[in-house]
């Protein structure tokens, strides 16, 4: 019997690959000479091309953090961008218009091609895993490595499709038989549970086979610790309330009417989360990366003396090991995790990175910072922002949220007067906990291009008000201004400069770091109401996972510490972590300020069912239609009513394209979506 590995969309010949996303290198001309399977594999160079395009499918499509070309959930309730050239209008896409067919403004490639890009790198995994051994070339050390890489790519595609389409078709590994019926070629999908523990049982191959050390030459290269890390990821999200026993989902039902989502809620799947980020935590490889302290510098600048947290008894008395921030720089220690002044294997945080994201540095990682970056004096495009709900996110100084109705209100009134502010800055963004200033470039805010050669364009305040240079203008053409009037600094180096000979500075893909780690390890425990005993990932250890208040605080202090900020019990606001729904609240928010900008909130939204209340909601900033003259009025929150904001239930999964169901006669479309029939 004839098989073949074929994406549901097509029968794709041996010869249809893309080029290596590592050295670009064509497969296909070796295909061209009718080589066998056999031959390719006994060959190293072959065997490491045919995994490197694989691996080449993880990019465009499949970017997690990107420009909006191709990484539209980056954008949820935080962050907005303008752009005309982008395909989709930011409004469009706030109302879910994005639809499996193309029309005119919608971007039919940004849901259709990551199904079609998953399908191909699954089939060339799929045929890697079946194909590869050891050799004369290939040792067996060599060959373990790099099947439990296909293994890893196998799965993570996987994953990648359940977050965005939801259930989906699991291919047989051994292939189609491409000479059957096409009755029989067609596949159902599979319920979201056996989606998530067969990459489960991807990963746990994958870890089995893979070490714990990569050299710097194939740090972005999957770890054991990087399975793992997906593994816990994926049951969480198994865990959460759009996958366990969510009744809204009833109709969502394969071609014979099984239930796709679990109706029935299991307090379990929290406790497999649970134990699975245990799983990473116990292999005590990883730690969050902390920048020592600056003893000099400015009272403000690109890089400016250490500006210490308010005193506490607890935290300001000790160093970084023994709990405390006494010795860190918590404005360093957070925002070089993505501005690229960390490489890869230079960052203990990082469990899986793709690297320098994408090869075309129009879309990757450092095309976002540039769409960031003021278009006046710094050469930027000015026109990816965030909202004010994300800016009301960030806290104050002391771990205590910010209340928009009791904060300071008039200007500063010279440079240094607080904290990283120059003079003529709102006092509203005083006194905010250091992630803020890492993040937010809100109006006035010091942007660093010291890169640039021309000393006007080095370390310059910008402002977004009406007729300014980087504010909405009288007459423009372009859309290069932030419908927020709030910037975003995150990505942003500040060395960074495209103006005057200075230089871009590439930046690594935080996919998957401890930090995330740490939280969904406090999240799942807190869900818990009884005692649950689960094994460790290889069998060596039973876990009893309970509602562990100190093993959660555990966990979520590194992450307030780097940030400069007290735990919860230690702010003077009682102690939520007696609370479930308390510390469910906090958490999310905590997730909200943490990833901003690395495609988590649009998820996280979703598999908290929280989208419905938080992405209806209006958009709101400050009033850009206000000039420099009136600037108190600027700040003053409104309506962003570019932007109309709605919801419903198809939004929380992506459709399938037209092309697709006419082709898989057993494929059902996600709820709220036309299925064509």
């Amino acid at each position: 019997m004839k098989k073949i590995y074929i994406l549901l969309s097509a029968l794709i010949g041996l010869g249809t690959f893309l080029q290596s996303c590592s050295d670009h290198l064509d497969v296909e001309r070796y295909f061209n000479d009718r080589q066998s399977l056999e031959r390719i594999f006994n060959s190293r160079d072959y065997t490491e091309q045919w995994l490197a395009n694989a691996y080449y499918q993880l990019l465009n499509y499949n970017l997690e953090i990107g420009h909006v070309q191709f990484t539209i959930t980056n954008f949820s309730d935080d962050m907005i961008f303008t752009e005309g050239g982008a395909g989709i209008s930011f409004a469009k896409y706030k109302a879910g218009e994005y639809g499996p067919q193309y029309t005119s403004g919608n971007p039919s490639n940004l849901i259709a091609r990551p199904w079609d890009q998953s399908y191909e790198g699954i089939r060339q995994a799929s045929i890697f895993i079946q194909n590869v051994h050891p050799g004369d070339e290939i040792t067996e050390a060599m060959y373990r490595d790099l099947k439990g890489q296909a293994y890893f790519i196998r799965g993570y595609l996987y994953w990648l499709l359940l977050r965005k389409y939801g259930p989906v078709p699991i291919l047989p590994e051994e292939g189609l038989d491409y000479e059957a019926p096409y009755s029989e070629l067609a596949r159902p999908r599979n319920t979201y549970d056996e989606c998530v523990e067969y990459i489960s049982e991807q990963m746990l191959l994958a870890a089995g086979l893979l070490g714990q050390d990569r050299s710097t030459l194939s740090a972005s290269r999957p770890t054991k610790g990087a399975a793992l890390a997906v593994r816990a990821k994926v049951y969480l999200y198994a865990a959460s309330p759009l996958a366990n026993g969510n009744l809204e989902m009833d109709d969502f039902v394969d071609d014979q009417g099984r239930n796709l989502i679990s109706q029935e809620y299991d307090e379990g799947k929290w406790a497999k989360a649970a134990a699975a980020a245990r799983d990473v935590i116990e292999l005590d490889e990883y730690e969050l990366y902390i920048a020592p302290k600056r003893q000099t510098g400015g009272l403000w600048g690109a890089y400016p003396q250490t500006i210490e947290p308010p005193y506490h008894p607890i935290y300001s008395e000790k160093t970084w090991k023994e709990g405390g921030w006494s010795d860190i720089d918590p404005l360093d220690s957070y925002r070089a995790l993505f501005n690229g002044d960390l490489y890869v294997t230079e960052n203990p945080e990082l469990i899986f990175s793709r690297g320098d994201n994408q090869l075309d540095y129009r879309f990757g990682i450092q095309s976002m910072s540039r769409h960031q970056i003021p278009v006046s004096k710094g050469g930027g495009f000015n026109c990816h922002g965030i909202t004010g709900k994300q800016c009301d996110a960030y806290g104050m100084s002391d771990g205590k949220p910010f209340d928009r109705t009791t904060s300071l209100k008039g200007f500063t009134t010279k440079d240094g007067e607080y904290p990283y502010l120059k003079k003529d800055v709102w006092l509203e963004y005083a006194n905010r906990e250091p992630r803020f200033y890492a993040s937010v470039a809100f109006s006035g805010a010091l942007w660093g291009g010291i890169s640039a050669s021309d000393a006007t364009n080095r370390e310059f305040q910008t402002f977004y008000y009406y007729g300014e240079d980087d504010g909405r203008k009288i007459v423009s053409t372009q859309d290069r201004w932030i419908p927020t009037g709030i910037g975003m600094m995150k990505f942003v180096n500040p060395k960074e400069s495209y103006a005057s000979g200075g230089t871009a500075y590439p930046k690594v893909d935080p996919a998957i770091r401890y930090a995330d780690i740490l939280l969904m390890y406090a999240e799942a425990l807190n869900e818990l109401t009884t005692t649950h005993s689960v094994l460790s990932w290889d069998g060596n250890e039973i876990y009893t996972i309970t509602r562990d208040v100190p093993a959660m605080k555990a966990a979520v202090l590194p992450v307030r510490l780097r940030g400069g900020v007290p735990n919860y019990d230690e702010v003077g606001l009682g102690n939520p972590y007696n609370s479930p729904d308390e510390l469910r609240t906090l958490l999310k928010r905590e997730r909200q300020i943490e990833f901003l900008g690395e495609n988590q909130r649009y998820y996280d939204l979703r598999r908290w069912k929280d989208a419905p209340e938080e992405e209806s909601q209006m958009i709101y900033g400050c009033n850009t239609t206000v000039p420099k003259e009136y600037r108190e009025h600027f700040y003053e929150q409104v309506v962003v009513s570019s932007i109309q904001t709605s919801w419903s239930i198809k939004q929380y999964f992506w459709p399938v394209a037209y092309n697709e169901l006419k082709r898989n006669a057993r494929l059902t479309q996600a709820p709220g979506w036309p299925s064509f029939d």
